[in-house]
Formats: structure tokens, C-alpha cells, sequence
């Protein structure tokens, strides 16, 4: 369905928690775009955000559904099939947080069902929408190695499933759409603290075309943090997607410095000699930015930036990690 450039798309959300909450805010005041409610199952919270936007609670799935052009997906990743077959059913597109299922069979029940009713499916990888990713796109240059950092301190929403699951997951996809390149290897370990599953976890992932990726994740640290550092051909670049903010050093200034200390114009050790390019990132929220682009999609009738695919390979990826994980741990 295209839509007039008066007409606005009818949005949802199922689920309004402490994330899904940011959803309805932003649908709420989003230019081309109209909440038209939301299903949550407890009756407070659906008071309070429905008081909040003034908007209508729908009863069941399938009501909301067929009232809406498109719904985030805004539950405990368990529940992602359970609760985005029926608003398939109704024909609505979908953004779905991520991972986009629990498991790899649930995945292709909902994209199975996306393709049969002709709807799209969006995944809720927000980094991909952060300006920091914008920067990098434009400027990752067949990267060599990279590491990530992801860090959180512990609370109990996302248990459902491990740290890799609920945080490594953004770094897989935003390496995965980096390298280009089919996976060779992977190296995983694990460990539980509070949970059933991986509260931190490292995943060494070796790739066809001979990058190597080091990914770090916890959900058991007293601070919060998620940095990305590549190493490439021309330069080094380290980016923070929390801050936005980051910086780089090219090789051409690596190979002045060095030209430097042979003929005795700096000295060994001395980083100030080394030009350190502060990157100038517009800062935004990404979630404004994310909604914003799955609005557009639906209007337009086109494949967003993250699709079914990517969130298939991401979660494939981050199954493979946590079942190495879960058999070192046996």
C-alpha cells in the first residue's frame, strides 16, 4: 500500500515497558506518522500511556493489528512469534526489537509469514541508526580487525536470554554490515553470574577475507559503555555509540610521525606529535531516527536499512555463540 503525502500511517506498539514506552512517545509526535494505540497487557501501564498520547488500548493482538499500518514489537524476546504472527495475519509491517526471535525456527515462522502476507519486517537494531554508524559506513574501508565493547550493569529485564542475545547482538550486526564477508570461524566463552544463561561473554569471529572481529559483552559491570575500535589499511579509527563521539589517526600521519623520530623532531613515546582527528558526529536519538525510517519504509513500500535478513544472520550468529557457550558450560 502507498500513501498519499497527506495521509499518515497508523502506527502501534504491543508492549509499552520500559522500552516500548519511547516507541509510543515517538510515534506520538512524529511527523507523517499517527498512534493509533496500543495492546499491553497490564491495565496501569495501558491507563498511563494511553492518558499520556491519547490513545486507544486494543484488546487483542489482532485488533490492533487491523487498525494499524504498522506496529513495534516492543516484548520479551520469547514472546516475539507469539506476538507478531497474529499482527502479520492482519497485514500490518512490522518493526520487531531485537533479536528477532528467541530462536532460529521462530525467525522463519515470522519472516515466512511477512512474505505471505506482503509485509515488511524491520529489526530493531538501533545502532544501525545511531550517527555514529553513519560515520562508519561511510568510512570503514575493508576493515582488517576490529573490537567491541559492550557493558551494562545488571537488571533483571532481558534475562530471558544471555548477554549475547541481549547485547552482543548489536555488535554482531553492526560488524556483520562492516566486514561484508562470510564467517570462517568462531571462538566463544561465557560466563554466568546471576542468571541461567551468560551474564559475560567474548567472541572471536574469523572472517573469509581475513578480518578477525573481538567482541566483548556485559551485563555485570558498574559502568555502561559501548565502543567500537578498526583497524584498517589507512587508518584507526575508535568510535563511542553511547557519547557519540570518537576519533581516528591515519597512517599517512603515522608515517610523518615516524619520519619525525629518525630525523629527531619528536621522540619515542610521544603521542602529542601523532594528529588525532576528532570525527564531528550530529548527534540524535536513534530510536527517533530508527521509527522515523520504518515509517518512511512503509509509506514507500520499500525494504528497510534492517531487514529480515540481517536480523536472521545477526541472530544465527549469536546462536551459534551462546550454544558454544552453553556446551563449554555443561
Amino acid at each position: 500500500m502507498l500513501f498519499s503525502s497527506r495521509e499518515k500511517v497508523r502506527c502501534g506498539v504491543a508492549g509499552v515497558g520500559s522500552l516500548g514506552q519511547h516507541h509510543a512517545r515517538i510515534y506520538a509526535a512524529l511527523p507523517g506518522a499517527e498512534l493509533a494505540g496500543i495492546y499491553e497487557t497490564s491495565d496501569e501501564r495501558a491507563a498511563e500511556i494511553c492518558a499520556k498520547h491519547n490513545c486507544r488500548r486494543f484488546a487483542t493482538l489482532a485488533e490492533l493489528g487491523e487498525a494499524c499500518d504498522a506496529v513495534s514489537v516492543v516484548v520479551p524476546t520469547d514472546l516475539h512469534a507469539k506476538v507478531a504472527l497474529p499482527l502479520l495475519a492482519q497485514k500490518a509491517h512490522l518493526l520487531i526489537e531485537k533479536p528477532l526471535c528467541a530462536s532460529l525456527e521462530e525467525a522463519e515462522q515470522v519472516l515466512a509469514a511477512a512474505r505471505e502476507h506482503g509485509c515488511l519486517v524491520q529489526v530493531g537494531h538501533i545502532e544501525h541508526f545511531n550517527p555514529v554508524m553513519a560515520f562508519l559506513e561511510k568510512h570503514a574501508d575493508r576493515p582488517q580487525y576490529l573490537t567491541t565493547e559492550r557493558l551494562a550493569p545488571y537488571q533483571t529485564r532481558g534475562t530471558e536470554v544471555g548477554v549475547v542475545l541481549d547485547l552482543m547482538i548489536h555488535d554482531i550486526g553492526i560488524v556483520l554490515a562492516l566486514v561484508k564477508s562470510p564467517i570462517r570461524k568462531i571462538d566463544s566463552v561465557g560466563v554466568r553470574v546471576l542468571s541461567k544463561t551468560e551474564d559475560i561473554a567474548n567472541a572471536r569471529i574469523e572472517f573469509e577475507n581475513g578480518c578477525v572481529a573481538n567482541l566483548s559483552a556485559s551485563r555485570m559491570s558498574l559502568k555502561k559503555n559501548r565502543e567500537i575500535r578498526i583497524f584498517q589499511g589507512d587508518a584507526y579509527l575508535s568510535l563511542d555509540f553511547m557519547n557519540q563521539k570518537g576519533h581516528l589517526v591515519k597512517k599517512t600521519d603515522l608515517v610523518a610521525y615516524g619520519v619525525k623520530l629518525k630525523v629527531g623532531l619528536a621522540k619515542a613515546g610521544d603521542a602529542s606529535s601523532i594528529p588525532v582527528h576528532e570525527i564531528p558526529i550530529e548527534k540524535g536519538e536513534p530510536l527517533a531516527i530508527e521509527l522515523a525510517h520504518f515509517v518512511d519504509s512503509v509509506r514507500q513500500a520499500k525494504q528497510p536499512k534492517v531487514g529480515g535478513a540481517l536480523g536472521k544472520s545477526a541472530l544465527e550468529v549469536a546462536i551459534t555463540i551462546t550454544e558454544q557457550i552453553g556446551r563449554a558450560q555443561k
